[in-house]
C-alpha cells in the first residue's frame, strides 16, 4: 500500500488525526506570498490509512486500497437545489438550467457541487467556489466526471474541467468527460502502470468504461498544462484511438477551451470544433497530406538545394545541407582532412555557420593554425613566404573562437557515444550546425562480442545519421581507405568509398560520399563526388582544385 511520502506528502507527525501541509502538486507554482500556505488537509485513521485534499488545487487521494464496488466514503448531495445566482452565473457562461438538472448540479453554503457517478451510484463530489478554488470529498473514488454518459457509447470526449463537458451538452454532446484533477504541470517520464500511477488513477479505475471506446477525441486546454495533460492521456488512452482539437481564435486570440469556445462563439462553432479534431500524431508515422506543401514546393522548383561548398565547379555536384551525413575518404597525405576544413572556412564565412570538430590527428594547437592560415591566406610557420603576424594571428584567434569548438579526449575513452554526447552539447550550447569526426579509425570501438564488423559499422553509422538528423546538424565523417596498391603504370588508382576498411555500409548510408584524391608530387587535388543520395543537392562527378601546399588552400582552376 503506498504510504503519504511516496506521494510526496511530509508531515512532521505520522501520529493519527487531522494533519495541515504544503501541497505537492501545486504549492511550488503558487505565488511567492502563498507558497508556504498549508493548504493540503490530510487526515491520518487509527488504522493508519489516510485521506488527503488541497484546498487550492483540488488534489485529493488516498492510501487506502479500496475496489470500485466497495466504496469507503460514500458523499451526499445537498437537497437546497440551486439558488437564482447560481443559475445565472452558470447562464452567463453559456449553460441552461435544462443541462444543470440533467447532471444533478448542486449548491451548498457558496460552493457549486458536481456530483460524480458510476453505474447511477454517487461516489464524488467536486466543489468549485465564484472565486475558483477547488475542493473534492476526501478519500472518495476517483473517477471521471459524466462517466455514466459514455456507457454504451463507441467514442468520447475528455475535456479538462467540469464547466467544459456542460458547455460540449450545450453543443449537444452527451458522452463527454470530465477528469477530476485538472492538469499537470509538465509532461512526467514515469511509469504508467495502475500500481504507480496514482495522479492518473481515475484512468485505471475507469478501464472497463474506455476500453469499448475505438475514437477519443481529447479537447482539453489550450495552454501549456492542458498540452500535457492531452499527452499523458494519450500515453494511456493509446495514442491510435485518440483525437485532439485546434480551439478557434477570437481578435487573433485562442479560445483556452471547451466552455470559453462556447461563449465567444456558440454552439455551432462548438460543434465544428470537435467535428474537425485530427488524429493525434504518432511518433514516425505520417499521411501524405502532412508534407503537401514541402512536395509543392519541389514541383514549383522552389526547394534549396543547400549551402555552397565555396567553388562553382563543386556546387554542380554537390551543396551542404544541415541534418546529413558526409563520408569522406582518401589516402594519407591526400588532403582530405586540409579539404573538410577548407570547405568548414567557407561555410563560416559566407553562411556564418558554426563547428563542432573532433580531430584525433590534429592537436588543437596546430589545427587552429591551419584554419588561421586558411583565414588570413598567409603562412602561420616560418618558410619561402612572408608569415602573418602576431596581430594578424590574434586577429584569426578573435574570429575562430566564435566559429570552432573542439571535442577532445582526455581522461574519457572517445566512443561515438561519447563523441555525439560533447557534439549535443555543441549545438545546444553554441549553436553548431557542423560536426567533423576525423577519422573513424582513432575512434574507441567496442563492438559486442558476436556481432560482425559489418553490422558494427551499420550500428556507428545510423547513430550519426540520426544524431545529424535530429539536432539539423551536418556531419563529416572522415575515414581512411585500405592500404593503396600501385597500378602498372606506377601511379596510386582513386580509391572508392568500398575501399573503407568495414563494409559497404560506408556507401549506403551516407548522403554525400567523396574521395579526396592527389598524386603526392602533384598541387592538383581530384575531388571525386561519387554519391549524392538527394537530387536537389547534386549528382556525382569530378572536380580539380589547385591546391597551396603553403596555406593549405583550394582553389578553382577558372579562379
Amino acid at each position: 500500500m503506498p504510504s503519504l511520502t511516496q506521494h510526496g506528502i511530509h508531515l512532521r507527525s505520522q501520529s493519527a488525526g487531522n494533519h495541515k501541509t504544503l501541497c505537492p502538486e501545486c504549492s511550488t507554482s503558487r505565488k511567492s506570498q502563498n507558497r508556504r500556505d498549508p493548504c493540503l488537509s490530510v487526515t491520518i485513521e487509527p488504522d493508519g490509512n489516510a485521506v488527503w485534499n488541497c484546498h487550492n488545487c483540488g488534489w485529493s487521494g488516498a492510501t487506502i486500497t479500496r475496489s470500485t464496488t466497495d466504496i469507503k466514503i460514500r458523499p451526499k448531495l445537498s437537497d437546497t437545489g440551486l439558488p437564482e445566482k447560481a443559475v445565472n452565473w452558470f447562464a452567463s457562461r453559456g449553460i441552461g438550467e435544462a443541462t444543470l438538472k440533467r447532471n444533478w448540479i448542486g449548491f451548498s453554503g457558496d460552493e457549486v457541487e458536481f456530483p460524480y457517478f458510476r453505474d447511477g451510484q454517487l461516489v464524488n463530489i467536486k466543489y468549485r467556489t465564484e472565486a475558483k478554488r477547488f475542493r473534492q470529498t476526501a478519500g472518495a473514488d476517483k473517477v471521471f466526471y459524466g462517466l455514466d454518459d459514455i456507457a454504451g457509447e463507441t467514442w468520447a470526449i475528455i475535456t479538462e474541467g467540469e464547466m467544459d463537458k456542460l458547455a460540449l451538452e450545450e453543443a449537444g454532446y452527451i458522452n463527454v468527460l470530465s477528469v477530476p484533477d485538472g492538469a499537470p504541470k509538465a509532461v512526467k517520464d514515469e511509469a504508467v502502470t495502475p500500481e504507480h500511477d496514482t495522479k492518473f488513477s481515475y484512468v485505471w479505475n475507469c478501464k472497463a468504461w474506455l476500453d469499448p471506446l475505438t475514437k477519443i477525441i481529447l479537447a482539453v486546454d489550450g495552454d501549456g498544462p492542458g498540452k500535457a495533460l492531452e499527452e499523458e492521456l494519450a500515453r494511456r488512452l493509446g495514442r491510435d484511438r485518440c483525437w485532439r482539437v485546434t480551439w478557434p481564435n477570437l481578435n487573433d486570440v485562442a479560445s483556452k477551451d471547451a466552455n470559453a469556445t462556447l461563449m465567444d462563439h456558440g454552439p455551432e462553432v462548438l460543434r465544428e470544433v470537435i467535428d474537425n479534431a485530427q488524429p493525434f500524431p504518432i511518433k514516425s508515422l505520417f499521411d501524405a497530406g502532412q508534407f503537401e506543401s514541402e512536395t509543392m514546393a519541389l514541383y514549383r522548383g522552389e526547394w534549396t538545394r543547400g549551402c555552397s561548398t565555396g567553388w562553382f565547379e563543386l556546387d554542380e555536384f554537390m551543396t551542404i545541407r544541415p541534418g546529413e551525413l558526409s563520408i569522406v575518404t582518401g589516402y594519407p597525405g591526400s588532403g582530405k582532412s586540409e579539404f573538410v576544413d577548407a570547405v568548414l572556412m567557407n561555410l563560416a564565412r559566407e553562411q556564418e555557420w558554426r563547428f563542432a570538430v573532433c580531430s584525433f590527428e590534429n592537436p588543437p594547437a596546430e589545427h587552429i593554425a591551419k584554419l588561421a592560415e586558411k583565414y588570413l591566406l598567409a603562412p602561420f610557420w616560418e618558410g619561402p613566404s612572408a608569415r602573418a603576424t602576431e596581430a594578424e594571428v590574434r586577429q584569426a584567434m578573435t574570429w575562430l573562437k566564435e566559429r570552432f569548438f573542439f571535442i577532445r579526449a582526455d581522461d574519457e575513452s572517445p566512443t561515438i557515444d561519447w563523441i555525439l554526447e560533447a557534439a549535443k552539447g555543441a549545438v545546444m550550447r553554441h549553436g553548431v550546425k557542423g560536426l567533423v569526426i576525423d577519422p573513424y579509425n582513432e575512434i574507441d570501438h567496442k563492438r559486442p562480442v558476436g556481432m560482425t564488423e559489418t553490422e558494427y559499422v551499420s550500428q556507428i553509422l545510423a547513430k550519426v545519421k540520426r544524431f545529424a538528423q535530429n539536432y539539423s546538424v551536418h556531419v563529416w565523417f572522415i575515414a581512411h581507405p585500405a592500404k593503396p596498391q600501385r597500378g602498372q603504370d606506377g601511379k596510386i588508382p582513386v580509391p572508392s568509398l568500398y575501399d573503407i576498411s568495414g563494409s559497404a555500409h560506408w556507401v549506403n548510408k551516407a548522403d554525400i560520399g567523396l574521395v579526396v584524391h592527389r598524386q603526392y608530387e602533384s598541387n592538383r587535388a581530384e575531388i571525386h563526388v561519387n554519391k549524392v543520395r538527394h537530387k536537389v543537392v547534386g549528382k556525382p562527378g569530378m572536380v580539380r582544385l589547385s591546391y597551396n601546399r603553403a596555406i593549405g588552400t583550394y582553389r578553382s582552376d577558372a579562379a
